[in-house]
């Protein structure tokens, strides 16, 4: 956690995923009710992606995308000591 991407020479992989915004506060099922609609959210996601890629091309940081809204499977090997949980 020492250490910026590109000093590890690390990429990154840009998923966008819908679950992420789920509201498991009540009950057993998560709610999306808050979560962008696609007009909001794919422009946010395009953005994202530009901000890294800019911010990654000097150091030569591969960023790689998934397709908005697709079904997709993934499969990485998770390298690092933490999983974070952001909570509003």
């Amino acid at each position: 956690m020492n250490l910026a991407l590109a000093d590890v020479h690390g990429g990154v992989l840009v998923v966008s995923q819908f679950t992420l915004y789920g509201d498991t506060t009540k009950g057993r099922r998560p709610s999306f009710v808050d979560a962008a609609p696609p007009e909001v959210a794919v422009p946010l996601y395009e953005r994202f992606v530009a901000l890294l890629r800019e911010r990654g091309a000097e150091s030569a940081t591969r960023v790689e995308t998934g397709e908005f809204g697709a079904m997709m499977e993934v499969e990485l090997v998770n390298d690092g000591p933490v999983t974070l949980i952001l909570e509003r």
